[in-house]
């Protein structure tokens, strides 16, 4: 199987800000790419984006990714016009000052940059500590609140302003939200590569799934709809190949080595085991990590729905900050992986490990 990733597709879905809860925009972006080659495409009342290829055959797999990344919401204007926000996901304060972000409001977007108090005006013992969310506030570069409000609406929200770039030689790429439009990105793939030859057992759903950051809730209503036979979810995972991260933590695993694929009590035996069986069919490296509970990630809603799950994560660096990195070589054996692994199902699979 040949595969390469469109580069421009996935340009353009990172680009598009889908802030929790406000991903709709980047349905869109999707929707477009899938609805002329799919059997099938809607949306829920969530905002989850379903894709389906062989929509009548009886063995269901559900592939998820979840399109939201984190992001920030307006909660208040002050008088001299700075907005103050609530955080959508979870940061790490300390990256988050002079980060520039793009605040979206009536059918625009405007720059603000995140502030605080600088360093030389803290106290010796303050300087230790990462900033509270609540000390932090963008500045939009308004004078007033009149004229603030004349822009921006309390509720509207925010993404980092860093788009999508090369970095280096060896085809990894940098922008701010591949958490977790990636696995959006890779389930979009793979459903487009199954529309090219439809002959396999499975009926394929999937789901560009939404408000992960905040607690699962698309992968709860998708899975709980579907009610799959086997579901697998994509999203990122730590790459332990830079400074500082700790293997026996983590796991062993670096950019361009292959899909993350996870051992533990959320997950099928016998999906695991066929996932390794396939990859080593197909000459495709595999980064085996253990965990030893719930994953929190939409792994867990779809083995709550019933389903043989599997977890395969994309190497990622710098996780929930504004500029993530990933090798697009992961990107596309994921695609191929998969591919070959919803081929290999047939009638007398179950999936049932006893």
């Amino acid at each position: 199987m040949t595969y390469k990733a469109n580069e421009e597709f996935l340009e353009n879905l990172i680009t598009t800000p889908r802030a929790t809860g406000y991903e709709f925009s980047a349905q869109g972006v999707i929707k477009e790419y899938l609805e002329n080659k799919v059997d099938k495409i809607y949306g829920d009342r969530v905002g989850n984006l379903y894709a389906v290829v062989n929509p009548d055959n009886p063995f269901k797999v559900m592939l998820a990714g979840h399109v939201d990344q984190i992001g920030f919401q307006i909660s208040h204007i002050d008088k001299k016009g700075f907005l103050w926000f609530l955080p959508l996901g979870g940061f790490d304060t300390s990256t988050l000052p002079g980060k520039r972000v793009k605040v979206f409001s009536k059918g625009q977007f405007i720059v603000g940059v995140i502030g605080k108090k600088p360093i030389h005006l803290i106290k010796p013992e303050e300087r230790k500590k990462a900033p509270e969310m609540e000390k932090l506030f963008i500045d939009c570069g308004f004078l007033s609140k009149e004229e603030a409000q004349g822009k921006i609406d309390v509720g509207d929200f925010a993404v980092f302003d860093y788009g999508y770039q090369r970095l280096g030689e060896h085809r990894f790429v940098v922008a701010s939200g591949f958490d977790d439009a990636i696995g959006s990105f890779i389930v979009a793939e793979i459903m487009k590569e199954l529309t090219k030859d439809k002959n396999f057992y499975a009926s394929v759903h999937g789901v560009s799934t939404v408000q992960e950051e905040i607690g699962l809730r698309g992968a709860v209503v998708a899975s709980r709809s579907l009610k799959p036979d086997v579901g697998i979810a994509f999203d990122v995972g730590f790459a332990s190949d830079n400074p500082e991260i700790k293997k026996k933590q983590v796991g062993d695993t670096k950019l361009g080595g292959g899909p993350i694929v996870c051992i533990g009590p959320n997950f099928n035996p016998i999906l695991f085991k066929r996932i390794l069986k396939v990859a080593e069919e197909n000459d495709i490296s595999i980064q085996r990590i253990a965990t030893n509970r719930g994953t929190g990630t939409d792994a867990n809603a779809i083995q709550l729905s019933g389903a043989a799950t599997a977890l395969i994560s994309i190497p990622n660096r710098y996780m929930h900050t504004a500029s993530e990195v990933i090798s697009l070589d992961d990107v596309e054996n994921i695609v191929k992986l998969v591919v070959k692994l919803i081929k290999s199902i047939t009638e007398e699979d179950t999936f049932i490990p006893f």
